[in-house]
């Protein structure tokens, strides 16, 4: 084997690596934009985190706000409100799980659904979720929502507690940045 066929053997695989990774690299130039049209908006992006002052929301109120595009209901609730989510039994509702942003999948109870402890407050993504419809508020069989499409009621703690609706409502990721005002997201 002669000098230059050492050098042919280089050349060759400089060749291939170079081809390689030019196609590596043309892949990765079609493929971005699909990938990167997944990403979300400019708008959404930008919703992401709002706040919303409730300090002129009564007791026995409820605010709706536009987050991430969904509806989420602000309700501020009365002593009866909170003393009626309170009192149901676990073991009565379809959904024992409370699916809170804040605390993770846990026991559906109002405690774990309230924003705060005294459970004044309760914020939730106002999506049904059977179908994705927006339910009533102060409606229902259980002084709740209740979702007119088809028949969901929910409790006062936004519990499902009969119609075709598999879950309760969303509590989405809520804290209290002052005594007025709560950041979502």
């Amino acid at each position: 084997m002669s000098h230059a066929d050492d050098h042919e053997g280089t050349r060759r695989d400089f060749l291939y690596y170079a081809t390689g990774g030019a196609g590596v690299v043309a892949t990765g130039a079609a493929v971005w934009p699909l990938v990167n049209q997944m990403n979300p908006s400019a708008d959404v992006q930008a919703l992401s985190s709002i706040r919303v002052d409730v300090g002129d929301l009564d007791p026995g109120s409820q605010l709706t706000v536009l987050w991430l595009g969904k509806p989420v209901f602000i309700r501020r609730r009365t002593e009866e409100e909170i003393a009626a989510a309170r009192d149901v039994d676990l073991a009565d509702l379809p959904d024992p799980i409370a699916r809170n942003n804040n605390l993770g999948d846990v026991p559906a109870t109002d405690e774990n659904r309230a924003l705060d402890e005294s459970g004044e407050w309760l914020v939730q993504v106002g999506v049904c979720t059977h179908l994705g419809c927006v339910p009533l508020g102060d409606a229902g069989d259980f002084g709740g929502w209740f979702c007119p499409c088809h028949g969901s009621h929910y409790d006062t703690s936004g519990r499902i507690r009969r119609g075709p609706a598999p879950e309760n409502l969303l509590v989405p990721q809520a804290v209290f940045a002052d005594e007025t005002t709560i950041v979502l997201g």
